[in-house]
Formats: structure tokens, sequence, C-alpha cells
């Protein structure tokens, strides 16, 4: 059994399909499994032990990297896969499926882009408003599988866990020392809640709990360089330091991960850590932290979610939410949690 998986982009959706990949080896164990992913979100399949071969294209490959992309092409369609699942559902992905020309392609009938024209076997049109974890979950129960336990297996190395070892030891934080993480950035700007709030959140938090506080980002740029230039110095910045599998593990050991919509969100919630998402122009029951222990902060407006990345009132869905508003969510959460957040006290 030869199997492939199509989901190119991006972070979060990546890890959404961890679950399937996790139910396609369990059910297939000596089956040549691979996947079909772009370069940035790839971090987190690099040698990953439930996948026999990751094939990493660029991002707009075909018009970045046109003779790579050839390879890739020519390459999938000699190994002749079974079955090809497109859990993306654009034309990009689609175009792969079609080049693939594996046996049986799957996927959601009446997809975006008319993806689903390059399919074999189509499901019915999935309801948008049901989680993406599930909906993916659906293509593999199709198949025949079995999905009791959902789960998100992300591998991280000796190596990995020593570099994010050593750098905390170089901020002075052992193994004991709790910590939290924020993310404050996000690839919408309708997404963001503001440098301002997040240093006034830094600040209140590791007074009233005092910890630390890791920042994480891609860069250290723009928004968390205005966080880091009016922060205290129990807040210290990651960003820009770690890859994905680096980034999963710090998460893992913090107390908590306060976060905006973005792809660290969704990590945060594959590896178990109790996540506080601040949600605006999107719909957390389509695309928020998913699982149990997590809480999400967002204003019921009429305007929200949107899904828009521009916005003509003034950001309100975001701007309307107060650090009050999360410090209560944190709070909140070790009064919950008194085990997770052993060594932390918040004081009031």
């Amino acid at each position: 059994m030869k199997i492939l998986i199509i989901k190119l982009s991006s972070i979060g959706d990546v890890a959404h399909t961890l679950p399937c990949l996790s139910a396609l080896r369990s059910a297939y164990p000596h089956a040549k499994i691979d996947w079909l992913v772009e370069e940035g979100p790839s971090e987190i399949l690099n040698n990953h032990p439930l996948l026999n071969e990751a094939h990493v294209i660029k991002k707009r490959g075909w018009f970045n990297d046109f003779k790579g992309s050839w390879s890739i092409a020519k390459k999938i369609k000699s190994i002749g896969y079974d079955i090809v699942i497109d859990f993306q559902g654009l034309f990009k992905s689609g175009i792969w499926v079609f080049l693939s020309r594996g046996k049986r392609r799957v996927g959601y009938d009446k997809s975006r882009e008319f993806s689903y024209l390059f399919l074999n076997e189509r499901l019915p049109q999935y309801n948008p408003d049901r989680h993406a974890v599930d909906r993916y979950l659906d293509v593999v129960k199709y198949l025949g599988l079995k999905c009791d336990i959902v789960e998100f297996p992300i591998y991280i190395s000796e190596h990995e866990k020593k570099r994010v070892g050593a750098l905390l030891k170089s901020n002075d934080m052992g193994d004991r020392t709790p910590f939290l993480v924020v993310n404050p950035v996000a690839r919408w700007k309708t997404k963001l809640w503001g440098a301002r709030k997040f240093v006034d959140l830094c600040n209140k938090l590791t007074d009233k709990l005092s910890c630390k506080i890791v920042i994480i980002g891609a860069s250290s740029e723009g928004e968390i360089d205005k966080i880091m230039r009016s922060a205290n110095n129990n807040v210290v910045n990651f960003a820009g330091r770690l890859n994905l599998k680096e980034l999963a593990y710090i998460m893992s050991l913090s107390s908590m991960v306060i976060t905006v919509d973005s792809g660290p969100m969704h990590i945060a919630a594959a590896m178990s850590v109790p996540v506080i998402a601040i949600f605006g122009p999107t719909a957390p029951w389509r695309t928020g932290p998913y699982g149990k222990g997590h809480t999400v902060i967002r204003k019921e407006l009429s305007c929200s979610p949107c899904f828009s990345r521009s916005c003509n009132n003034n950001m309100a869905c975001m701007e309307d939410i107060e650090v009050g508003d999360v410090v209560k969510a944190v709070e909140n959460k070790f009064h919950v949690l008194r085990e997770k957040v052993g060594g932390l006290h918040f004081t009031t």
C-alpha cells in the first residue's frame, strides 16, 4: 500500500492533519506513507517516524522553483500511489493530485477553486462550521479507518531538546523555572491585539505570578520589537530563535500559552498545553485550539467573524478585548490547573 497525503500549508493546517497521519499509520503499519508539503510547515514533518518521506516544495513552487517542482511531480507519479488524499482542497493541491496519477484520489466535493475536479472519489460537501480537525478525520473515516483517539504526533529529537534546554539556561531559566509562553503575532493584521496591550499583559502577569514569560514569533521585528522595548526584565525574547519542533518542545515545558489565532496556537494545542486564545475576525469553532482545557476570548460583535484581512470597523473585535479579560482568564485557568502549574502562585 502506498499513500500520499497532500497538505501543503499552513503551519496550523499541517498540525490539524497530524491525527489523520496517526490513524493511517495505525491502520497500515507497513504501508509507504508520504506527505507533500511546502517548506515552511515542513519542519514539523522532518524525520517523522510515522512518515516514509516528505516531499518538500517551495511556496508557489511552480513560479519560484519550476525545475524542483517538476522533479517532485515526476517522482510522485513514478511511485504509483494507491491512495492520494487532498486535505488542502485548493487548485494548487488539485494540480498535484492530478500529477500524482494516484489510483484513488480522495477529497471533498465542491471544495474551493474547483479542486474537486481532480478527484475520482468525493465526499459530500463539508460543513464549514465544523472544526478543521474533525473535517479531515472524516476523510480518513471514509476510507474505513477508526479514529477513536485523536493524536497529534509531533516528534522532537534529543538534539532539539538539548538546544532548547541550553537556550533556557542561557536566560537564567533552569529546569524548574516556571514560565508562560506568549505569541503576539499572526500573518493577518486583523488578528493582532497590539503591542501596547501585550506589554501591559506581560508586565502584570510577571508581577502577579512571579514567573518568566517567553515571547515567541518568527522574527524579533515589528510587534515583538515594540513589546521588548517596554517589557520588564522577566520577559525574554525567543522570537526567530526556534524551529517549529523546538517551539513545540518549549511550549510543552510551559505552564500555558497565551496567543492570538496563529500556527503556534495549534502547535500548543497539539502538545496538550493549556491555551488562552485571543480571537477576533475568525471563528474558533472552525479553527480554534482543538481539544479540552483551552480558553477562547472573543467579543460577540455583529461583524465577527468576518474572515477578513482588512477592517473598516477599527478592528473592534480585537480592540474591545481588554488586558483585564486576559488576566482574568489566566487566573481562572490557574485555579483549574493547580497541578499543571505547580510552583506558581497567583497574587490578587
